[in-house]
């Protein structure tokens, strides 16, 4: 009995002795993880050099770093770091090499910020992370290739950064990533095949870099990829056709690379769930296959600027599109029938955008568009073949924002109706056979900021109404048989930014006065019609004009000494008119100026020597009889001045 109690009490001893000993390395590895963490942080915080919200002030010791702002640290192992998020608070500075140190962190999220600097190759020594958001900052440099020592990443974001270098073949070895993206930075090099490789991937975007070489056949084999974009690059070759069979991808966008291929017959089945389908500003040939009518769940269908040729298929079951854009390839024969497509295209209740613009569509307009969605905005069809008049039952789309016609033979009368669309931005009926005059109604679009109604057969007066459209940046009647004066309302509208253009008319009267009011107009253009008179002083006020054409008129008179403020010309021509004086010398001082037109006026006496007129290439003053010296290239006459009771007068020597 004794014996055993000795050797209870032993064997006790023995217990308690090595449950002290292995508390005590607990409690020191503990410590000892405690302590790198928060020196880690400690850190990071030293080289974040602009804290605004002052967020990190709570990272000092007057409380535990597990409560620091932005630090979460895990309840399994106790007090170690598994998520640093300092998201959207505009940090600055670098990411510090200790990073690596937070050997325990899953989530990084410094996104939304102001970070420079390189990404520490140390990121590759957390081998627990999982997500990694560094998105929209300013990091340089390549992506760290040990990256793929991180082989729980599930997450990778890295876009809108400055990253240079290629995207690391190694990322083919993360066997759990699902979402990889690198979009808007300055990524060279090819896409590497091993990324063929990542099971889990569901969203790989690689958009707006300088990626080169083809589309790798590789990333056929991303079964679960729902989500590939690569637009914005320098990719070429064929597109790989096995791509078309992953049937999970929602989104399919390559736009503005230089990639060929066709559109498989049989896209619609192999791709059913498809929403967008994005393949605009490349090089496919071919047709759009019929089957594209099974992908019916699709929002956009965006195969502008390719070479496609034949017939657009039926839409009618795709309803839920809202974007259509096929402009600018070879669509269309020509002839009648080739917008039969449209009809379908009633059935798309939230259409946006309709372009079928610059393609070879021919016959007229179908009655049936009044029946498109109330939703739409955009609605292009410059560019084509179509003849007919211009129905009047598109005033049913009330919700259209732009609308372009031109470039087309559409004849008859702009519909007076046209009045009602009080949503329009942007109208452009441009180079048709239109005839009659404007409607009057046009002066109800209150949010016009774009008329394009140039090269028709238009007659008649400027209806006044037009200075209504308070908004209007941008007016072009040219090229037609308007007649009158140019109303005061129109000239006068202040709100012209960019152009006015009534050239080649057969307007008539003075240029009225209330020019001046377009203090911001950057381009006017009332050349080639019946003006006449000297012009107003108040011309000067058009301060931010860079181009002014007044040729072709009959105006009289000196130039006036109020366009000494104009120096922002690029573009003068006064040519083919009744200006008489003296060269006015202000106009050495127009120092930006790339052509001088004077030719075939009355001007007189010497031609200034300075400025401008030391460039014989830019300047034109044949056909002013009077002039004399100016410099060797323009040889004209010598002069000299003799003084009468009169004061100098110009004499030309032989």
């Amino acid at each position: 009995m004794g014996v055993l109690v000795v050797r209870f009490i032993l064997l006790y001893s023995l217990c308690n002795a090595v449950l002290f000993v292995c508390c005590v390395t607990s409690m020191n590895l503990r410590r000892e993880g405690n302590e790198t963490d928060k020196l880690a942080l400690l850190a990071i915080k030293a080289q974040i050099k602009q804290d605004p919200h002052n967020v990190t002030s709570s990272w000092n010791e007057s409380i535990h770093f597990c409560f620091w702002y932005g630090v979460t640290c895990s309840r399994r192992h106790h007090q170690r770091v598994t998520m640093l998020d300092l998201q959207s608070q505009n940090l600055a500075g670098f990411l510090s090499p200790n990073i690596g140190n937070l050997s325990f962190l899953r989530e990084l999220k410094l996104q939304n910020n102001t970070f420079s600097h390189e990404i520490p190759p140390q990121i590759g020594h957390l081998h627990r992370l999982q997500v990694l958001r560094l998105d929209n900052n300013s990091f340089t440099g390549s992506i760290p290739n040990n990256i793929s020592y991180c082989y729980n990443l599930i997450f990778v974001h890295l876009a809108n950064n400055m990253l240079v270098g290629k995207i690391p073949p190694q990322i083919g070895s993360l066997p759990k990533l699902q979402i990889l993206v690198v979009q808007v930075n300055n990524l060279t090099g090819e896409i590497p095949p091993s990324l063929g490789n990542l099971s889990s991937l569901e969203v790989l975007s690689t958009v707006s870099n300088n990626l080169v070489g083809s589309i790798p056949s590789s990333l056929c084999r991303l079964k679960k990829l729902t989500f590939l974009a690569m637009g914005i690059n320098k990719l070429s070759g064929t597109f790989p056709s096995s791509i078309f069979n992953l049937s999970a991808l929602l989104t399919l966008s390559i736009i503005q690379n230089r990639i060929q291929g066709t559109i498989p017959s049989d896209l619609g089945k192999t791709l059913p769930n498809l929403e967008v389908f994005n393949i605009g500003n490349n090089q496919f040939t071919g047709t759009i296959p019929s089957s594209i009518s099974n992908a019916t769940s699709l929002l956009k269908f965006q195969f502008q600027n390719n070479k496609l040729t034949g017939q657009v298929p039926d839409c009618r079951k795709l309803h839920d599109l809202q974007y259509f854009n096929i402009q600018l390839n070879h669509l269309g024969s020509s002839k009648d029938g080739d917008l039969s497509f449209l009809s379908g295209l009633t059935n798309a209740t939230e259409l946006r955008r309709l372009i079928i613009a610059d393609n070879n569509f021919g016959g007229t307009l179908p009655t049936s568009i009044s029946n498109l969605s109330t939703t739409l905005q955009n609605f292009w069809f410059q560019g084509n073949q179509l003849v007919g008049s211009i129905p009047g039952e598109m005033v049913n789309l009330v919700g259209l924002g732009s609308l372009k016609m031109g470039y087309n033979h559409f004849t008859g009368n702009i519909p007076t109706n046209i009045g009602k669309l009080s949503m329009l931005v942007e109208l452009d009926i441009s180079m048709n056979e239109l005839s009659g005059s404007i409607p009057s109604t046009l002066g109800n679009l209150t949010k016009l900021s774009e008329l394009f109604l140039e090269y028709n057969n238009l007659q008649g007066n400027i209806p006044s109404s037009l200075g209504e459209c308070q908004s209007m940046q941008a007016l072009d009647l040219s090229n037609n048989n308007h007649s009158g004066v140019i109303p005061q309302q129109v000239i006068g509208l202040t709100s012209l930014a960019m152009l006015l253009n009534l050239s080649s008319n057969h307007f008539t009267g003075s240029l009225p006065t209330e020019v001046g009011m377009l203090k911001n107009l950057g381009e006017l253009d009332v050349s080639d019609n019946m003006l006449s008179g000297e012009l107003p002083s108040s011309l000067g006020s058009c301060v931010r004009l860079e181009v002014l054409h007044l040729q072709g008129n009959f105006f009289n008179g000196t130039i006036p000494l109020s366009m000494n403020s104009l120096r922002g010309i690029r573009d003068l021509d006064l040519s083919r008119n009744n200006f008489s004086g003296e060269i006015p010398k202000f106009l050495e001082g127009f120092v930006l100026v790339t052509s001088l037109n004077l030719s075939f006026n009355e001007f007189w006496g010497a031609v200034p020597t300075g400025g401008v007129f030391k460039n014989a290439s830019v300047i034109s003053i044949v056909g002013n009889t009077r002039l004399c010296g100016g410099i060797a290239d323009l040889q004209l006459l010598k002069c000299n001045s003799r003084k009468s009771h009169r004061g100098y007068r110009w004499v030309l020597f032989n």
